[in-house]
């Protein structure tokens, strides 16, 4: 990231069913940027491998990083698991000079923009919440408790949409791809990351 001091954080958050991992994959397609890999103490699924979106650690584990404050943020979701953003990833990020990616919930996002001010935050919408719920059905993971339980959070957490800098509804999943592709480049191109490189750029014309 050419005269970038500090790589930008990009938080995604969304409900569940919203499409969130798959716009993270296509932020993902921009070059210069990385992916945070979260740590949770929820058991893998059967089509998950450790170390790609998640890291699965024992409570124990768990409570013993957040205590040596290793975590950027974390939460207990639903009153059971705990999912959390590893610090080293900030530090990551630096050292290869990209820019980090966060897929997190809102109580992840809220955490992050407070240690993280410039932090910018990209809300993913479903189109509605019928399509949410058919769209959770189809992916046969859950149970009707489950589901209910995950509409229920889906609308206390689109009602924190406020909160968000960017909000991209994914009922196209080309153009909410291309929506949010070009947030991450438009984002590179504020005049506060830029303003480095305009004023060397003036003083090539005599200040």
């Amino acid at each position: 990231m050419e005269n970038a001091a500090k790589p930008l954080v990009f938080i995604v958050s969304g409900p569940s069913g919203s499409g969130k991992s798959t716009l993270v994959e296509k932020i993902l397609e921009v070059p210069g940027t990385m992916f945070s890999i979260s740590c949770t103490t929820r058991p893998a699924r059967p089509t998950e491998s450790p170390g790609k979106w998640y890291d699965f650690l024992t409570e124990a584990e768990f409570d013993r990083r957040a205590k040596h404050g290793e975590f950027l943020e974390y939460a207990r979701v639903f009153s059971r698991h705990q999912y959390g953003t590893p610090r080293r990833w900030l530090e990551e990020a630096e050292r290869q000079g990209c820019d980090l990616v966060l897929e997190i919930d809102v109580q992840g996002a809220e955490q992050v923009k407070q240690q993280v001010p410039g932090a910018i935050a990209i809300f993913i919408l479903p189109p509605s919440r019928t399509e949410l719920e058919r769209r959770l059905r189809a992916r046969g993971l859950d149970s009707e408790e489950a589901i209910t339980r995950r509409l229920d959070r889906a609308r206390q957490e689109i009602q924190r949409y406020t909160q968000y800098d960017f909000l991209v509804i994914n009922d196209d999943l080309e153009r909410a791809g291309r929506e949010i592709k070009s947030i991450t480049i438009a984002s590179r191109c504020h005049r506060s990351r830029m303003d480095r490189r305009a004023q060397q750029i003036l003083e090539t014309f005599g200040g």
